[in-house]
């Protein structure tokens, strides 16, 4: 696709790199037929191609209106455009590059505003945490839109204490520790049992993710500098052989690190080393598998042994990561089964897109739940917390994360 940038972004960072991912572009329609917005509203400004076009028309300098921002805002930026597309364009760039743009140019209405600060600087609060307390204390109470946001309380198994020679190095997150702290706790005693001590660098936190894609780019970059600081001391003394990501979300962005802080002569290197370094955890499963395979009793009367797994979007298209899970839990005798229909798209949690985008966040949740609903599971599992909790929000089918699974049927 050819493209006449204005002046103004002709020398620009975003400008280059926007222009670069469109001569990639063959306006095929391939991404179409897989886009979860697509699929539901019918309109080709709600599907890559139409957002592309959008794009293209604003970095040629055409004006830029409250509706270019509403359909860029409607991408749930799930990637899965991008498992289609035979030239290999970027689509997740792209529309981060066209909503920081779009954004300095429209302004938001009031509420709108309020809604996206209070969500970067609150989920990111140390006042998150006794907040969440507060509301699962109170949960019976709450009106049902916020009691589908709030989990059931429920406490963490005890984290390890032995060392071990082999080390990784663990991101908690932002909201996980408060939300279902036993994900993190979980993951902790799998490396346990299987060898492998888990470190974590108290000052890390956010990955970038949530600032990122609520349009502070600036902000972002400090998240992710400030976890560079806070385990660079921890590479350097304990050489864990990995960081590791149980929430899939957090994976791709730390994955980019590299790409996101290239242009930062104090961080480049660091980040392109972190990212290398990063694994999500279901990368480990290989090692896992022969580590554990006497010490995991699943049995035909086990409260977990049939297992619907739903790959979220970060791993399977952010990442690239498919089939991993159902395999090797498989051969630690649990019976994996993914949707047969549609376990491509999105289930419609992506982050924050549940809140600011809530009816489509619905339709999307019910769909996936519909089809994982012949597989007539014990247990629906996945590897992203928002996956998880917006899930169980439209379910009595308990949801959690794999590993937590694993680890209660470790003898």
């Amino acid at each position: 696709m050819q493209t006449n940038l204005s002046p103004e972004f002709k020398n620009t960072a975003d400008g280059q790199a926007a222009e670069a991912i469109l001569r990639k572009c063959v306006h095929c329609g391939f991404c179409t037929a897989t886009c979860p917005t697509y699929q539901l509203l019918g309109d080709e400004l709600d599907g890559p191609r139409g957002r592309i076009y959008l794009m293209k028309q604003v970095l040629e300098g055409a004006e830029v209106t409250r509706s270019t921002q509403l359909h860029l805002d409607r991408c749930l930026t799930c990637r899965n455009c991008e498992s289609t597309c035979p030239s290999g364009v970027e689509y997740g760039q792209l529309v981060d590059i066209g909503r920081r743009i779009v954004d300095a140019r429209v302004e938001r209405p009031t509420l709108e505003k309020a809604a996206r600060w209070l969500l970067k600087e609150g989920l990111t609060s140390p006042l998150f945490a006794p907040a969440m307390k507060t509301g699962q204390a109170l949960r019976p109470l709450l009106p049902p839109v916020l009691k589908k946001k709030v989990p059931v309380s429920a406490p963490a198994r005890p984290w390890p204490t032995r060392e071990h020679a082999r080390k990784v190095l663990m991101l908690t997150g932002c909201v996980q520790p408060a939300m279902m702290p036993n994900i993190n706790s979980a993951t902790a005693r799998v490396l346990d049992a299987a060898g492998i001590q888990t470190l974590v660098a108290d000052k890390a936190g956010c990955c970038g993710a949530l600032r990122s894609h609520l349009g502070d780019h600036a902000g972002g970059l400090d998240d992710m500098r400030r976890n560079i600081d806070a385990w660079w001391p921890l590479l350097q003394a304990q050489k864990p052989e990995a960081i590791v990501m149980n929430a899939s979300g957090c994976g791709v962005m730390v994955k980019d690190y590299g790409h996101a802080l290239a242009a930062d002569p104090a961080y480049a290197h660091k980040a392109a080393l972190i990212s290398e370094l990063t694994r999500d955890l279901s990368e480990l499963l290989p090692d896992l598998v022969e580590a554990l395979r006497d010490k995991v009793k699943v049995g035909a009367d086990s409260p977990s042994q049939h297992l619907a797994f739903h790959p979220p979007c970060t791993l399977q298209h952010g990442q690239k990561l498919r089939g991993g899970v159902e395999k090797h839990l498989g051969a630690l005798g649990f019976t994996v089964q993914i949707a047969g229909s549609e376990s491509h798209l999105c289930c419609g949690s992506a982050g924050t897109y549940s809140v600011l985008q809530p009816t489509l966040s619905t339709q999307l949740r019910d769909r996936k739940l519909q089809n994982l609903e012949p597989l007539g599971a014990q247990v629906i599992v996945s590897a992203n917390i928002g996956c998880i909790q917006h899930l169980q929000s439209g379910t009595a089918t308990p949801v959690k994360h794999w590993v937590e699974v694993l680890d209660a049927a470790i003898l």
